[in-house]
């Protein structure tokens, strides 16, 4: 089985050595093809306003300076001698839970994958206030990383599908166990933005992550993490709302 792993966290970020460790459980023909450089938030982008390059540091690993998705891409088309079995992006540092998937980097280079008709699954370690910076812990996605990914090497994927995953900020000793859960929702009226002033008196402003109301329903991603569970959440990249539809083109007919 060919694997190729991509992030959003760049091609030196702790998370992605975290998941070669668990793609070694899995498969011994492994590749990489990774941002250069962080792409947090870079959502589904390309990069159209100028060249994109691809370095190779050693056999099967390569760095792209663009954007998870243009890594995919270029992973795929160019680095490797033939499409993979299976993408796995990640592990992100931070969660990547209800609506964040559609900002998130690595969810999205798994959506790339999905797109081009390839198993594809993102994988994310949630981490609490004392993790921030280069101090978060990684092990409950190292030692249940290939406990999760195992069930679904051959579990059958919709078209245009993926998986995402996440790890709790918990020990991996502390781990509950898994859950496939739906999709949450995030309340982002209390989400930050600071305010500052640069050395020439202009002033910039800061997006914050911090003090965002997280409305977990039943059985959502957000309530499996926050009962110390790994969800599990199958994602569609159609998102019609089928529901409209009839009463919409009501509205257009003559």
């Amino acid at each position: 089985m060919r694997i190729l792993l991509t992030n959003d966290d760049g091609i030196n970020a702790p998370g992605l050595y975290v998941l070669e460790k668990i793609a070694a459980q899995l498969s011994d023909d492994i590749w990489i093809c990774a941002p250069s450089e962080e792409q947090s938030g870079a959502g589904h982008s390309l990069t159209l306003g100028r060249p994109v390059r691809m370095r190779e540091h050693a056999p099967k690993r390569f760095s792209v300076t663009g954007t998870p998705t243009d890594s995919v891409t270029l992973g795929i088309k160019k680095a490797m001698p033939g499409p993979p079995d299976l993408i796995l992006s990640g592990v992100n540092r931070g969660a990547n839970l209800g609506d964040d998937v559609t900002y998130s980097g690595t969810v999205s280079a798994a959506m790339e994958g999905a797109l081009a008709g390839i198993r594809s699954i993102a994988l994310s370690q949630v981490y609490a206030g004392e993790g921030h910076g280069n101090n978060v812990s990684f092990s409950a996605a190292e030692e249940w990383g290939a406990k999760v990914l195992r069930p679904l090497l051959d579990a059958p994927f919709a078209p245009r599908t993926l998986v995402n995953v996440n790890f709790p900020p918990v020990a991996a000793a502390d781990v509950k166990g898994i859950r496939v859960v739906r999709q949450g929702f995030h309340d982002y009226a209390r989400g930050s933005v600071v305010e500052g002033m640069d050395p020439r008196g202009f002033p910039y402003y800061w997006f914050g992550l911090h003090g965002i109301e997280q409305t977990p329903g039943h059985r959502t991603d957000l309530e499996a993490i926050a009962e110390g569970y790994i969800s599990v959440t199958p994602l569609q990249l159609d998102l019609t709302h089928d529901a409209s539809l009839a009463e919409m083109a009501s509205r257009f007919e003559a």
